[in-house]
C-alpha cells in the first residue's frame, strides 16, 4: 500500500495486479510505503477503513481517495499459479509445480481451497463493509496507458513502471468446462473487470 498524503491518495495493493513494480516506481513520491508484513502491505479496503483511514480522519481531519488495480480473473489466477511454480515453494504446500493449471482452479472452485489454490478474491478486497466509503478509482490492468496517464496527473509528475517479481510465462490450459464453473462461482470478480470497460 502507498499513501500520498500531499496529493490525498491511498493506493490500495491487490496481489498479483503489478503492485510490487508500482511501489517501486512510486515508492520515492510516496509520504507513507507499507511494504511488510503482507497483510498490511495489501491490506483490503475494509481493514484500511478500518484501521488506516481513521488515523488521517481523527488526526488529520481528512479523507484520502483509494484507488485498485483490477486484473482480468483467468488472467489472475494464471499469476498466482505461476508465481507458485517457483523454486523456493518447492515442497511447500502451497507449490504449484507438480499440479496443472485445471487442477489449481478446481482447487479454487473448493469450499476450503487447498493451500496452493488458496487465493481470495478481488471482488472481495474491494468490497467495503455496510457504512464506510468504497474505492474510489478503479483501473484494469489490462489499461496500463490509463493508470499510467491518471497518476502522473494526480501525483504531477512522470513515473516509470518497471517490471519486478514478474513470473515465469508458463502457458496456461483450461478446459472450458472449469472456466464456466469459474465464471459462476467468481460472477462478482469477472462482473467488476467487465465493469470497468
Amino acid at each position: 500500500m502507498l499513501i500520498f498524503w500531499k496529493q490525498k491518495l491511498a493506493f490500495l495493493a491487490i496481489p498479483k495486479t503489478g503492485t510490487s513494480a508500482y511501489a517501486q516506481a512510486l515508492a520515492p513520491v510516496a509520504s507513507l510505503s507499507l511494504q511488510d508484513p503482507p497483510e498490511l502491505k495489501h491490506a483490503p479496503l475494509i481493514r484500511y477503513n478500518r484501521f488506516i483511514r481513521p488515523m488521517y480522519e481523527i488526526v488529520c481531519n481528512t479523507q484520502l481517495d483509494t484507488m485498485a488495480v483490477i486484473r482480468e480473473p483467468i488472467s489472475w489466477m494464471g499469476s498466482w499459479y505461476r508465481y507458485r511454480q517457483r523454486p523456493f515453494l518447492k515442497g511447500k504446500p502451497t507449490s504449484t509445480q507438480d499440479i496443472t493449471f485445471d487442477t489449481f482452479a478446481r482447487g479454487y472452485l473448493q469450499a476450503t481451497p487447498p493451500a496452493y489454490a488458496h487465493i481470495g478474491s478481488q471482488a472481495r478486497f474491494i468490497t467495503p463493509r455496510a457504512g464506510t466509503p468504497p474505492v474510489t478509482y478503479l483501473f484494469r490492468y489490462e489499461n496500463q496507458s490509463r493508470l499510467r496517464k491518471f497518476l502522473e496527473h494526480r501525483l504531477e509528475t512522470k513515473i516509470l513502471f518497471p517490471r519486478h517479481n514478474a513470473s515465469a510465462q508458463t502457458p496456461l490450459h483450461l478446459s472450458a468446462s472449469i472456466e464456466e464453473e469459474l465464471i459462476e462461482k467468481y460472477q462478482a470478480d469477472f462482473n467488476l473487470w467487465q465493469s470497468l470497460g
